[in-house]
C-alpha cells in the first residue's frame, strides 16, 4: 500500500510540474482518437479520412480550448453523413445543434465526458463514465451523458442503415428522413442505456455524499450493479437485443477503473476518524474528520567520499 501512495504523489508531482506539456499532448491524444474512432465507424467522406487530417484537426486542439474537440467531432460526423446523403446530414444536424445547445447552456465544462463516453463505447467499458460522474460531478452533468449517448447511437444507426440511405432510386427522401429518425426515436436500446447512465449518476453521487464509512466504494459498487440491473431487466422485458455477458464484463471493468480514480481522488483512514464538539453562542456543532491517506516520497541521499582525505588516512 505504501508503494501505491509514493506512486501517487509522485504522479501527483510530475503533473504539476510538467502540466504546460502534459495538458495540450493530452487534448492532442484525445482529439486524434475520438476522430479516428468516428473515421473509421464512418469514413465516408474521403477526404476526412485521412491520417493527415486527423493528425492537423489534432494539432489544432491541442491548442485551442477542450470544446473545439467537440464541434470538431461533430463537423466530422456531418460530414460523413453529408458523404451519405443529404437527409442524413439534415437530421444529424438537427439533432447534434439541439444536443450542443444543452451541453453549452448547462454543462460546459464536461467536454471529457462527452469526448471519453463514445470511446468507452467502443472499448465496451461505457459505465465507468456514469461511475466518474457521479463521484466527480454532480447530477446535472447526466444532461452531458445523454447527450454523448444519441451522439454515438446516432452514428451507429447511420452505419448500420448506409445502404438504405445512400440508395439513389430505391427509397425516397421522406423515407430516408424517417428512417434517420426512427433510428432516434425508436431504438429502444439507446432509451435504456440513457436510463441505466441517469440511475447510475444518480445512485453514485447520493450515496458518496453520505456521511458513512467506505462511501465511495460502496457508490462504485452500488452504480455498477445498478447499470447491470437496468440494462438486464430490460432486456428481458423489451428484448432490446444488448449483450448481456459484454455488459456484465463491462460492469466489472468499469468497477475496477473507478476504484483506481477513486484511489486518486478520494482516499481517506477511516481506522483514524476523529469526532468534534464545540459550540458558539447559537449552535452546538458535531463534526467527524477523516484524515486524509499521505505519504511523503522517499528522499535519496547521496554520500560524498573525498578521495584526498581517504588516501592520507590510508598513508598515516
Amino acid at each position: 500500500m505504501k508503494n501505491l501512495l509514493v506512486l501517487k504523489e509522485t504522479v501527483k508531482i510530475i503533473y504539476s510540474r510538467y502540466q504546460v506539456y502534459i495538458k495540450p499532448i493530452s487534448k492532442f491524444i484525445l482529439a486524434f482518437v475520438a476522430l479516428s474512432i468516428l473515421n473509421g465507424q464512418l469514413g465516408y467522406m474521403e477526404t476526412l479520412n485521412n491520417v493527415a487530417i486527423v493528425l492537423i484537426v489534432a494539432l489544432m486542439a491541442s491548442f485551442l480550448p477542450m470544446n473545439f474537440s467537440i464541434l470538431a467531432v461533430v463537423m466530422f460526423a456531418l460530414s460523413h453523413f453529408y458523404a451519405v446523403g443529404l437527409e442524413s446530414a439534415a437530421v444529424g444536424c438537427i439533432i447534434f445543434l439541439m444536443m450542443l445547445i444543452l451541453y453549452f447552456r448547462f454543462t460546459p465544462k464536461d467536454t471529457l465526458v462527452i469526448m471519453l463516453l463514445p470511446i468507452c463505447f467502443v472499448l465496451k467499458i461505457p459505465f465507468v463514465i456514469p461511475i466518474a460522474v457521479g463521484l466527480l460531478a454532480s447530477p446535472l452533468s447526466a444532461f452531458s451523458v445523454i447527450c454523448a449517448t444519441i451522439g454515438y447511437y446516432l452514428v451507429i444507426h447511420i452505419q448500420q442503415n448506409v445502404t438504405l440511405l445512400s440508395a439513389t432510386s430505391e427509397t425516397t427522401m421522406i423515407d430516408k428522413f424517417r428512417l434517420v429518425v426512427d433510428g432516434i426515436a425508436k431504438n429502444k436500446a439507446m432509451f435504456v442505456t440513457i436510463l441505466a447512465f441517469t440511475m447510475m449518476i444518480i445512485i453514485v453521487y447520493l450515496i458518496r455524499r453520505l456521511s458513512i464509512e467506505h462511501a465511495w466504494t460502496i457508490a462504485i459498487i452500488a452504480g455498477g450493479i445498478t447499470g447491470a440491473i437496468v440494462i438486464l431487466v430490460a432486456d428481458l422485458v423489451l428484448d432490446t437485443k444488448i449483450s448481456i455477458a459484454a455488459t456484465m464484463i463491462g460492469s466489472f471493468i468499469s468497477i475496477g477503473i473507478a476504484i483506481v480514480i477513486k484511489f486518486f481522488a478520494f482516499n481517506v483512514d477511516y481506522s483514524r476518524i476523529e469526532k468534534v464538539q464545540f459550540e458558539d453562542d447559537e449552535y452546538y456543532y458535531y463534526v467527524k474528520a477523516i484524515p486524509k491517506i499521505t505519504v511523503s516520497r522517499p528522499q535519496k541521499q547521496v554520500h560524498k567520499i573525498n578521495e584526498s582525505k581517504r588516501v592520507s588516512k590510508i598513508s598515516e
